[in-house]
């Protein structure tokens, strides 16, 4: 087939390899001049690792980032709520999770796809399609066709808002600031990540590296609130000034350069994300909030899904109703899941976090792993 995907995201380009690799004509279409990673680092879950080594380019991912011994939920005063260690998943699926700054995620994908496969600085005006092809046409009024059409464009979608108009997206509750450090003057253990959780917020520590460390940042705010965007790394460090070491001491080393805040959205599930000759992906289809560290490692999946069907069918229609059988039902609890995890990380209320922290501590590792069974024991 020839297949036009619209946005050079991770899905977009994970999908463009998976097509690529069974002989299809792909071409990417990016409305940036330029490919750029939004967030300064991320988690590829076991999932994740898995789908990509079947893909073969989980080595390359490997060299490029490191693997994390641990995750420990804490709470602001660091001591461990939950904790999770990287040997029980290398025992039970032979692969463990990997932190990666999304820079070098973006370049080892468009680095795998064939010469001239991106299309820069074509930002999608409209599209229309027939029983035999889509056409679309772009801002600069150039005009392409293919026989499918894959939408990797993101949680605001042009294409899902066109098909689906009455979609809608879920603001979380909670504003979001995210930066890449180095920490090589602060004292850090870098071979575990973590959460605190506290009243005042929450904040995420991710190495990917000896040298740096991916944090993200998470407040309860009202949409769009003009007083937490005038935020700087040293408001967020006074903020922050009574939890555990590092955390003032990482947000006071943030350069503003590289320092990023948004707020938290999802997109409200969905039930079809085929439509004739277009098929929504990754975000476009299923944004989640990134509480389970799920957003990328579905679109992954579905790149390698999409592949496995197509491996075996050939006519569109059956791939299209395959792929929503086997994808929409597990991506939609990764959303929901998600959500309530937020929700469970974000109280403020003294008593709930009391209480939230007792029940966490005494919860038995048994339970923990049941969410991580149903992430990682995917039949792909």
């Amino acid at each position: 087939m020839k297949v036009i995907i619209i946005g050079a995201g991770i899905g977009g380009l994970t999908t463009a390899i998976a097509l690529q690799q069974l002989g299809h004509e792909v071409i990417v279409y990016e409305q940036s001049s330029e490919i750029k990673a939004l967030g300064a680092g991320i988690v590829l879950a076991a999932n994740a690792m898995t789908a990509l080594r079947k893909l073969g380019i989980e080595q390359k991912i490997i060299q490029a980032g490191r693997i994390v011994s641990s995750f420990e939920v804490v709470d602001d005063q660091g001591n461990v709520l939950s904790e999770v260690y990287a040997n029980r998943f290398f025992e039970k699926y032979g692969i463990g999770n990997f932190t990666i700054a999304r820079y070098d995620l973006h370049h080892i994908l468009a680095s795998e796809l064939q010469q001239g496969t991106i299309q820069l600085g074509k930002k999608l005006k409209d599209f229309s399609q027939n029983s035999q092809s889509v056409s679309v046409t772009f801002e600069d009024e150039t005009q392409v066709q293919a026989d499918v059409m894959i939408a990797g464009d993101g949680i605001h979608s042009v294409v899902r808002k066109k098909l689906l108009p009455n979609s809608r997206l879920r603001y979380s509750g909670y504003t979001c600031w995210r930066a890449l450090v180095d920490i090589s003057d602060i004292p850090c253990d870098i071979n575990k990540a973590f959460e605190a959780w506290g009243a005042k917020g929450r904040f995420g520590f991710v190495p990917i590296s000896d040298t740096h460390v991916y944090y993200f940042v998470c407040i309860n705010a009202p949409v769009n609130d003009p007083h937490y965007r005038q935020y700087t790394p040293a408001d967020l460090a006074k903020h922050f000034a009574n939890y555990q070491f590092p955390i003032p001491q990482i947000l006071s080393a943030t350069t503003i350069n590289n320092f990023m805040q948004h707020d938290l959205y999802d997109l409200a599930p969905i039930r079809q994300w085929a439509f004739d000759r277009i098929l929504l992906l990754g975000d476009a289809a299923h944004a989640t909030t990134p509480n389970m560290g799920q957003g990328a490692c579905q679109a992954i999946e579905d790149a390698l899904v999409l592949q496995q069907i197509l491996k075996e069918e050939y006519d569109w229609e059956k791939v299209t109703k395959h792929f929503e059988q086997k994808r929409i039902a597990r991506v939609t609890k990764v959303v929901n899941n998600s959500w309530n995890v937020g929700k469970l990380a974000q109280l403020e209320n003294p008593l709930l976090i009391k209480l939230r922290n007792w029940t966490m501590k005494r919860t038995p590792d048994r339970m923990r792993d049941k969410q991580y069974e149903f992430l990682y024991e995917i039949d792909f």
